[in-house]
C-alpha cells in the first residue's frame, strides 16, 4: 500500500489486529474440543477412514489408478490411463458420463 505515513500506519495497525484476532471465536470451540474424550476422536478418525476406503475401492473398480493417501482422507487419482491429460476438462465431463 502507498499513501501518507499516517494512512499506511493506520492500515498496517488494522491488518495486524485482524490477523491476530480473526480466529478469536474459534478459541472457545478449540477449548471445548480439547475436553472431548479420546473415543470421540477415534470414532471420527475411523469413520473418515472407512469413507476414504470406500471411495478408494470404488475408484479402483471404475479403473482409476489411486494413489494411497498416508495420513489424510484426500485421494488423488491418475487420469492418464483413460487417455486424458486435461484434469479440468475430464472433471467437467464426469457428470455427463455418469
Amino acid at each position: 500500500m502507498t499513501g501518507s505515513r499516517e494512512l499506511v500506519a493506520a492500515v498496517r495497525t488494522t491488518k495486524q489486529f485482524l490477523t491476530y484476532v480473526a480466529s478469536g471465536p474459534f478459541q472457545y470451540a478449540v477449548a471445548e474440543a480439547l475436553a472431548l474424550p479420546d473415543t470421540y476422536y477415534a470414532a471420527f478418525r475411523d469413520g473418515l477412514r472407512a469413507k476414504r476406503d470406500l471411495l478408494d475401492a470404488g475408484l479402483r473398480d471404475a479403473g482409476f489408478q489411486v494413489h494411497v493417501p498416508q495420513g489424510t482422507y484426500f485421494i488423488t487419482t491418475d487420469i492418464a490411463p483413460f487417455g486424458e491429460t486435461d484434469a479440468l476438462t475430464f472433471c467437467r465431463a464426469l457428470p455427463e458420463k455418469a
